[in-house]
């Protein structure tokens, strides 16, 4: 429009809002998934619970220890199906859906007095996830086969009555391994409470089938970040490897820990050469700063398992 031209009546009209995007079709419905209850007991006897609710072996603890009121810090370690302590049947990161929990708490504290007589002890250590250390296997003729009164399931508290609560399964290794030899050192141990057709059981782990955890074809794995998950259950691949690496860490660095492995497997089935593992490694497992020449034997266990040679 041009200076001094008049304004017609329809340049004046307002202009209409545009209008609102139209809502994206609807999918299809959801249906909640129904509540996951598990039963549990105490290992020692006690009434059958329920829980649920749970995403991480911390919050596990927390709900069988509100259901027999009792604190969270009593749990030593949970096993699954069966009451007694089997390094089998121990709880790591999954649960089948049908799996009866049994926790197993603070029994009898014992202090023992150890020498070492060659490097190695003869322990293999893992922890409960929530702060705890315990022997898982104890190695026949070693110096702590020696101990009697050293068993599986003793939960480590302190050494040289230096508190190691809080401490992971390769940090307390680790101490241990660093103990010099001829020198004697105290272990403050805690066993589990035994029922009474226990007592005077000294369980030994077998060697080398521990890992599957599950009745069904799914479990639920606890995650110590994020959401529990319902996955199905391990394949041929993932069970193999998984044993293979928990193998490796027990020989490198004197630990078991069946869902530390799974991780480590997940990190690497799919990579294809070393160094891309070895990063993804180190973006979810940074903190062990795993040596490289276990990366590399774990690089080759994979791939071993993959083309079938075992």
């Amino acid at each position: 429009m041009q200076k001094g031209e008049a304004m017609s009546p329809q340049d004046s009209r307002p202009t209409a809002p545009p209008l609102p995007p139209s809502p994206p079709p609807p999918g299809p419905p959801e249906y909640p998934r129904p509540r996951l209850i598990f039963h549990t007991q105490l290992a020692h006897g006690s009434p059958t619970g329920r829980i649920h609710g749970f995403t991480n072996v911390k919050e596990l603890y927390g709900k069988i220890a509100e259901v027999f009121n009792i604190s969270p810090s009593e749990i030593l370690f949970c096993t699954l199906n069966s009451h007694k302590v089997d390094m089998q049947k121990l709880l790591g990161g999954q649960i089948g859906l049908e799996d009866f929990i049994f926790a197993h708490v603070r029994g009898e504290t014992k202090e023992v007095e150890v020498t070492k007589t060659e490097d190695a002890l003869g322990l293999t250590i893992t922890d409960n996830g929530a702060g705890y250390a315990f022997i898982k296997r104890i190695k026949e003729g070693s110096t702590i086969d020696q101990l009697k009164t050293v068993c599986v399931g003793d939960h480590i508290e302190a050494i040289n009555d230096q508190s190691i609560v809080g401490c992971r399964h390769y940090e307390v290794a680790k101490m241990l391994k660093e103990q010099p030899r001829g020198i004697p050192f105290t272990l403050r141990l805690v066993g589990p409470k035994k029922a009474f057709d226990m007592i005077g059981m000294r369980t030994r782990a077998p060697k080398s089938t521990e890992g599957k955890m599950a009745n069904g074809r799914e479990t639920l794995r606890l995650r110590s970040k994020g959401t529990a998950t319902v996955q199905e259950v391990q394949n041929e691949f993932d069970e193999q490897a998984t044993r293979r690496v928990d193998d490796l860490l027990e020989s490198y660095m004197g630990i078991r820990d069946v869902e530390l492995a799974t991780t480590i497997v997940e990190a690497g089935k799919d990579k294809k050469n070393p160094d891309d593992f070895a990063e993804a490694l180190d973006s979810v497992l940074g903190d062990f700063a795993f040596p490289d020449v276990f990366l590399f034997d774990v690089w080759g266990a994979i791939g071993e398992t993959k083309t079938g040679r075992m």
